[in-house]
């Protein structure tokens, strides 16, 4: 990492809630900018210290998986999830119940590593453990595993079962739990998921 100034930001390109999937895929390429930055972050730290942009990058990550990760996994128990239970195969419905323990886990691998960036942010950390280490690294684990499957199994799965109508119904229930205008009326950047 040769400057300070590469950590915090992200620039995406935009993706609508009038196409949910797209959408819920875009928090994922987010969710991966966000663990990638996580890592820069450690080596950063291991380098410069606890400094500026490294509290700035520690921000961003707690910002992101406090904010937007719950809304994007309440997204899916509400819009996926069911109809992949109640409509799927046995396969994908086994698959449906380990991304949903999956949720729980991660909120709670979430709660172990957020204790370490908020030290950070709070300047009362000046290097991450290698305790700290390891909760950043189960975390990421366990996020890569539940994307792939998402996106290879879950997502296509539930939008082949959905039509036009009940595509354009979630979408809507997705914007309105961000508070953002509806999608017909306007188009979001992939970062519309931490409204």
């Amino acid at each position: 990492m040769g400057t300070t100034s590469a950590l915090p930001g992200f620039n995406a390109p935009s993706v609508g809630f009038e196409q949910p999937f797209a959408m819920l895929e875009a928090c994922h390429e987010r969710v991966q900018r966000t663990l990638a930055l996580l890592q820069r972050l450690r080596a950063h730290v291991l380098e410069h210290g606890a400094d500026v942009p490294a509290q700035q990058a520690a921000r961003d990550v707690l910002r992101y998986f406090d904010i937007a990760a719950p809304l994007h996994h309440e997204d899916e128990e509400l819009h996926v999830f069911p109809l992949l239970l109640a409509q799927g195969s046995p396969d994908v419905a086994a698959l449906v119940r380990r991304l949903q323990d999956d949720h729980a886990c991660m909120a709670a691998d979430w709660a172990d590593a957020r204790k370490a960036l908020q030290a950070l942010v709070d300047g009362d950390l000046k290097g991450f453990s290698d305790a700290d280490g390891a909760a950043f690294d189960q975390f990421t684990a366990r996020y890569d595993r539940h994307i792939a499957d998402e996106e290879t199994v879950a997502y296509p799965s539930a939008q082949a079962l959905l039509a036009a109508p009940a595509l354009q119904a979630m979408g809507n229930e997705m914007a309105a739990r961000r508070k953002a205008p509806p999608p017909a009326r306007q188009r979001f950047k992939k970062d519309s998921c931490l409204r």
